[in-house]
């Protein structure tokens, strides 16, 4: 017998084992308008302060620049003026700070712990008061400038070019947008997938995975509602996205009713799982169920292609027609009913998804 068992002996890994380049690869891709546009402002920074006004080393107004912009998905206006009146704040304190401290470790402290406090109570956010202390510590610690608040006006300087930039020359959030609708779709069509393996077979643990699938959705429709946030607040100000506002306007209906869909989905989940407890299959249920996947994947399609809505609405308003509960399973049990029941309010979600008016769609499904 051997000494250690094939099944828990140690692997060797490497430190690269884990490292996947086409993950950077596609990091790189999503990102290089953003890395363009840090680099476009950051140098221009540097040149207005340098050449314009004449400071040697204008190092806050390129700081204050490249920490506003950064590589966040969220690249709100707000956001990037939030963060630069965060850097402001410590650039300002310092500056008084020095007109009754010389830099040293006690006084450093000092001046953090007062910029820490102010800032905390100036914004909510979390980020405000980081973003004061790490400018604080610079600044303090930097020579003074060649006049009182030279460095204060770098870092203004490095605030408006980030603003600027973010409104004339901003990133394109449609793919960042888009991407992320199709992953919630995915996962939606997954999740109803294995919730019809689950009711065909009467599989308590293939439903069981559907619920849990149909729970997961809630971080693909944050990620999604987040990039929708940052391109209708930078298509506002932007006079280059301007032509964006009716498609974002058009994405944001679908991700709301999507938002609302998928918790009646999780209902609809949560039901079958206990219906199938008993190991019998539910072929009829089963079969609803996959008439509305079968739809939802239209209005995937429709995410892209505006002119696949009117399809998506005409698929999900015949599957609404027929969504009585006690005409689909006349003899179906209780179980049945409640499952079929809880696909009402669903179909009637993703109609709106698709653009039927919620009035409208409410009324598609028959009273019972």
């Amino acid at each position: 017998m051997p000494d250690t068992d094939p099944l828990t002996s140690v692997v060797p890994t490497r430190w690269h084992a884990g490292y996947r380049p086409r993950a950077g690869l596609l990091r790189l891709r999503d990102s290089w308008v953003a890395l363009v546009q840090i680099v476009l402002a950051a140098s221009a920074s540097f040149g207005i302060a340098h050449i314009l006004i004449g400071h040697a080393m204008p190092l806050l107004a390129v700081t204050v620049t490249i920490s506003s912009l950064g590589l966040s998905r969220d690249a709100r206006p707000s956001h990037v003026a939030q963060t630069v009146g965060g850097m402001l704040t410590g650039i300002a304190i310092s500056e008084l700070a020095l007109l009754f401290l010389v830099p040293g470790w006690w006084e450093l402290a000092v001046v953090l712990a007062l910029t820490l406090a102010i800032a905390r109570f100036l914004s909510p956010s979390p980020q405000f008061p980081i973003a004061a202390a790490i400018q604080t510590a610079i600044a303090f610690m930097l020579p003074l400038g060649q006049f009182t608040g030279m460095r204060i006006l770098d870092g203004a300087i490095g605030g408006v070019m980030a603003i600027l930039v973010t409104a004339l020359l901003p990133r394109n959030p449609m793919g960042a947008i888009l991407r992320d609708a199709r992953a919630v779709f995915g996962d939606v069509d997954r999740a109803m997938a294995r919730l019809v393996r689950g009711l065909r077979r009467g599989d308590r643990l293939r439903s069981e995975r559907a619920l849990q699938k149909a729970r997961e959705l809630q971080g693909p429709l944050s990620a999604w509602a987040t990039s929708l946030d940052s391109g209708q607040a930078i298509s506002s100000v932007s006079p280059f996205l301007r032509s964006r506002r009716l498609e974002l306007a058009r994405l944001r209906r679908i991700h709301d009713a999507m938002d609302l869909a998928t918790r009646n989905l999780r209902v609809v989940a949560r039901r079958a799982h206990y219906a199938v407890e008993d190991g019998e299959p539910r072929e009829e249920v089963a079969a609803v169920v996959e008439e509305i996947r079968r739809a939802t994947e239209i209005l995937a399609v429709a995410v892209d292609d505006v002119s696949q809505e009117q399809a998506a609405q005409a698929a999900l308003r015949g599957i609404a027609t027929r969504l009585d509960p006690a005409a689909l399973a006349p003899n179906g049990r209780i179980g049945d009913q409640s499952v079929l029941a809880s696909l009402r309010p669903l179909v009637v979600d993703l109609l709106v998804a698709a653009g039927e008016p919620r009035a409208d769609a409410s009324h598609e499904v028959p009273r019972v």
